[in-house]
């Protein structure tokens, strides 16, 4: 299988990843922030759902795999540079982060410490199994 040309456009890191912000295609929120190969950028733009490469697995990660929390992508936007992408989504299940929140942005810097600014939407026991590993 040919990869398509506009890959080629992507400016690869020295570990053939780009950095993907996935953004909430209607309020703008940043729901997640990963990174893809190759196969998972083209599977993205394929099947119109969130594909990355999860560096501490090591292995290309269709996202909502395990917890059933798909991101259906409507977008994808490269920057002036070429070296991230943005994904518009739409988060099934409102839940984008492996805590159970919605974002994986939660914490707040208030008064020089980090301050938890997300209740916790689904316990993640119940996501992903008490012996799960993120």
């Amino acid at each position: 299988m040919s990869q398509p040309l506009w890959l080629d456009e992507i400016q690869w890191d020295d570990k053939g990843l780009v950095p993907v912000i996935a953004q909430d295609e209607t309020s703008g929120r940043v729901m997640m922030f990963a990174y893809a190969n190759k196969e998972a950028v083209a599977l993205t733009a394929e099947r119109h759902t969130a594909h990355y490469w999860t560096r501490s697995r090591q292995k290309l990660w269709h996202k909502g795999e395990e917890s059933g929390h798909f991101q259906h992508v409507s977008a994808i936007e490269l920057d002036c540079d070429g070296d991230v992408l943005i994904y518009k989504i739409r988060q099934e299940g409102g839940i984008a982060c492996h805590t159970g929140r919605e974002s994986c942005f939660f914490r707040t810097l208030k008064n020089d410490q980090w301050v938890v600014s997300e209740a916790v939407l689904k316990d993640p026991k119940s996501i992903y199994g008490a012996n799960h590993q993120h």
